[in-house]
């Protein structure tokens, strides 16, 4: 092995001797990778494929210890340091250039606890994972959409899907974590212990250490939920969501009803001639007892005049992956999102309008139907702040050839520069792109300044700043 030049956190270069770099792999159960070693592209390689990064050194974790070495070995030799759980942001800030990538994807233990309720589960693991071990059992954690989304990055952003109305965000079904710090070590984040780092982890994202353990409440759910779509043509979008708005007025937390904006895919229920046309698809799922779920799914389902509607008892873990096939790594990805108190006409006619003007097949949007249990946890128990959406505005731009990038980033910003004056001011930290770091104080609200306070304390020098970044309190006031 060679000396490495490595990227510091001031952007300059540092050498690190190829003697200190063995020193650092002989520490580890898992493997240290430069650029020349087996392995190193299947680690920088991430879900967004615009990101193209290549670290100069990755440490991969085989379990805590291994994390709790990296981060040392960052730290002391002030490396910019990339955490990498699942590789499924938004932004890409799972993996960096030139610096130290933390990758946690081979620790991907789910172990479950059935009589206590619990479940304990390694930063690796994806919700496929966790659904697989829990469902098991008739268990659940809520969490997100996608299957392939890794637990880490979902939780300590949000984590909302079908079951947050009912269970509320993921973060909220958070136990305790074992975080590795920048300056404390490894320590255990709870209620009980180190109870304001457990405050920040809840919302806070990757800014106050690495995540080795989390320790999820279970609830009972399914084997089988009411779930599936209903597909309307987009001719009739405008009318169809304003009776959706209405009916989700009322509706039990059980139930969840999200919208999604597209051309068709060629899904096997729909008939050819809609295949890449535009339409409308609500996607429902009841939480719940399956005759409840019957009565509950009824007002949504007659609406309009669909062109399909599949809407029936489903096992969770098959609906949890209903939406894999649309959101395969290897294709290009960029976001925008904001949160609305209401479903407004005005939002309507800016969406439909965007929709109208859709630069590829794979370009969507969807509003997230949230609110609930989760809405009725007070804005600063966690520091997650948006308690008060009902709904969350997802414009996601999807494409496969570069020369596409800018029309499609273009299209992303218009809607969501348009939607702007219609929506609460916070946002998804989860959704957001690299390019929106002016949004990271207005996103957390009141609790901005109690996490700039905490950045001090758990991290003061900021080295974990990949993320949509909270500066410590002295930084801040510096600048």
């Amino acid at each position: 092995m060679n000396d490495l030049s490595l990227t510091t956190l001031d952007g300059g270069q540092t050498t690190i001797s190829a003697a200190t770099i063995e020193a650092l792999g002989s520490q580890l159960r898992g493997k240290a990778l430069t650029a020349a070693d087996l392995g190193y592209d299947d680690a920088r390689t991430i879900w967004n494929a615009m990101i193209d990064r290549r670290p100069g050194l990755i440490v991969r974790c085989a379990g805590a210890a291994d994390a709790v070495s990296a981060v040392r070995f960052a730290r002391d030799n002030r490396l910019l340091v990339a955490v990498r759980g699942g590789g499924h942001n938004i932004a890409g800030n799972g993996v960096c250039d030139g610096g130290l990538l933390v990758d946690l994807s081979p620790m991907k233990s789910v172990r479950v606890d059935a009589a206590a309720r619990r479940a304990w589960v390694e930063p690796g693991a994806t919700l496929a994972d966790i659904d697989k071990e829990t469902q098991a059992f008739g268990l659940a954690v809520p969490t997100g959409i996608n299957s392939t989304t890794g637990i880490a990055g979902l939780t300590l952003g949000g984590g909302f899907g079908w079951l947050t109305r009912k269970l509320g965000l993921t973060l909220d079904n958070l136990l305790s974590a074992d975080v590795v710090t920048a300056d404390d070590g490894l320590l255990r984040a709870s209620l009980a212990e180190n109870p304001d780092l457990f405050w920040a982890i809840r919302g806070g994202g990757g800014n106050f250490g690495v995540v080795t353990a989390f320790e999820f409440q279970l609830h009972e759910l399914g084997p089988q939920v009411m779930a599936g779509l209903v597909v309307h043509p987009f001719d009739d979008a405008a009318s169809i969501l304003r009776q959706y708005r209405e009916a989700l007025d009322d509706a039990p937390d059980e139930l969840t009803c999200w919208a999604v904006l597209r051309q068709a895919p060629p899904l096997p229920f729909l008939a050819a001639e809609w295949h890449g046309k535009r339409v409308l698809v609500l996607a429902i799922c009841y939480c719940g007892d399956i005759a409840e779920g019957e009565k509950a799914t009824a007002r949504l389902r007659s609406i309009g005049r669909p062109i399909a509607d599949v809407v029936a008892p489903a096992p969770f873990t098959g609906w949890q992956q209903a939406f894999d096939p649309l959101l395969t790594p290897g294709a290009r990805n960029y976001w925008k999102s904001h949160d609305f108190g209401e479903l407004s006409d005005d939002t309507i006619g800016v969406v439909l309008d965007a929709i109208r003007r859709l630069p590829g097949p794979e370009c969507e949007v969807f509003i997230g139907h949230v609110g609930g249990a989760a809405g009725r946890i007070a804005t600063e128990a966690t520091s997650f702040p948006q308690r008060s959406s009902h709904y969350v505005l997802n414009v996601h731009a999807r494409w496969r050839e570069p020369e596409m990038d800018q029309a499609c980033i273009g299209w992303a910003r218009g809607l969501f520069e348009a939607a702007s004056p219609y929506a609460i001011g916070t946002a998804y930290i989860n959704f957001m792109p690299a390019d929106e770091t002016d949004r990271v104080e207005a996103a957390y609200g009141p609790n901005y300044r109690r996490l700039t306070e905490l950045k001090a304390r758990y991290d003061r020098a900021n080295l974990f700043r990949l993320n949509q970044n909270v500066r410590p309190m002295a930084e801040r006031q510096a600048a």
